[in-house]
């Protein structure tokens, strides 16, 4: 064996003169490394970046999602030689966040939280830990970059956001009780570009922020229209009782043939049970998500299919509240919905579309 692999082997032993001489090896040299990750950038199963100095491959379809990412979409394949962040620069002395400033990509900031982070994107001032399709961690010197707000299962809207979304909310109204509910429906917000997917939870949420004022309300406020939502020409009747099928969760589900199709459909007891929607979070989400996915209600298609098909956010109000607001119903109920929409696309760094009104 020459001397140069003896070397390389793990810690070799030379005997000479009856002195035992530890040789340490050689430490491996880092991998290359990959393309830098791009944010416009499309990846697939198998494709490698890197960032930060590290190698990633994906594991699945993926965009604007930046490494290690938060969905486990990333696989991190070691440390690489070569960096593909931007240079430090030294000492850091780039100027504090100002919220409402407008900021074009690249430009870093340091935030309130005393981590710095680079647009990706051109933005007017969005909050770096909450719009984190405009803004990412940026390492300065030896400042480590900061860990992204989670994102569990997957969901589009990140905690932080949800939180934005809905800061007056109940606490019924759990984020965690949300994603749950996301395996009812894998398709909900999981069709289409990046761009689609983001549209259609704006989408979701602005009408959940129109039926329960802000997430505030559990259940229909007018009680006097509880007796009215029991259809006794249905076969099985209203078993939990005539006043038993009043609005409940976060799109207000309703008369006793919707709580036994949603029961049906999700497996749960929903017609002699209709409680467990204002008892449960994650039972109500699923109920929510049920209604967008699957009911046409008085429109002619599902609110999924009019935001993964581009019919737009008009044709989702039709669906759940037909001409009661739409075709000049109501239209101060319709503005309020897409002015939310608006704020809501805005947030998730997406445009909101065509086709708003109904």
């Amino acid at each position: 064996m020459s001397r140069l692999r003896a070397m390389v082997a793990l810690a070799a032993l030379v005997v000479a003169g009856g002195l035992t001489v530890i040789i340490p090896s050689t430490p491996a040299s880092a991998a290359a490394c990959a393309a830098s990750w791009q944010s416009s950038a499309v990846y697939w199963q198998g494709d490698q970046v890197s960032h930060n100095r590290r190698n990633y491959q994906a594991k699945w379809w993926t965009q604007n999602e930046a490494p290690p990412g938060t969905t486990g979409v990333w696989q991190d394949l070691g440390a690489c030689d070569g960096g593909t962040t931007p240079p430090p620069g030294g000492t850091c002395n780039h100027p504090n966040w100002v919220a409402g400033t407008w900021y074009p990509a690249g430009s870093i900031v340091r935030y309130t939280n005393g981590q710095y982070y680079i647009a990706e994107h051109d933005n007017p001032g969005y909050d770096p830990v909450i719009s984190t399709w405009y803004w990412e961690p940026y390492t300065c010197g030896s400042q480590p970059p900061t860990t992204p707000p989670p994102n569990p299962g997957g969901f589009v809207v990140t905690e932080a956001q949800f939180n934005q979304m809905f800061p007056s909310r109940n606490s019924f109204y759990t984020y965690s009780g949300l994603v749950a509910a996301l395996s009812a429906y894998p398709a909900f917000t999981r069709t289409g570009s990046t761009t689609v997917q983001r549209q259609e939870a704006a989408a979701f949420l602005a009408n959940v922020h129109h039926e329960t004022g802000g997430l505030v309300h559990i259940v229909e406020q007018n009680t006097a229209n509880y007796p009215h939502y029991c259809d006794a020409r249905q076969p099985y009747g209203c078993p939990a009782g005539q006043a038993a099928y009043y609005g409940r969760g976060p799109i207000q589900l309703s008369w006793n043939f919707n709580y036994n199709a949603a029961g049906n459909a999700l497996g749960l007891p929903l017609l002699t049970n209709p409680w467990l929607v204002q008892n449960d979070a994650a039972v109500a989400w699923k109920t929510a998500i049920w209604y967008w996915m699957t009911q046409n209600g008085p429109g002619t298609m599902t609110a999924h299919n009019a935001m993964v098909t581009g019919a737009g956010f008009g044709e989702t109000i039709r669906s759940i509240n037909g001409s009661i607001e739409c075709n000049g119903g109501n239209p101060g109920q319709v503005q309020s919905r897409v002015t939310k929409y608006q704020q809501f696309v805005g947030m998730l760094g997406v445009p909101a579309g065509a086709n708003l009104y109904c």
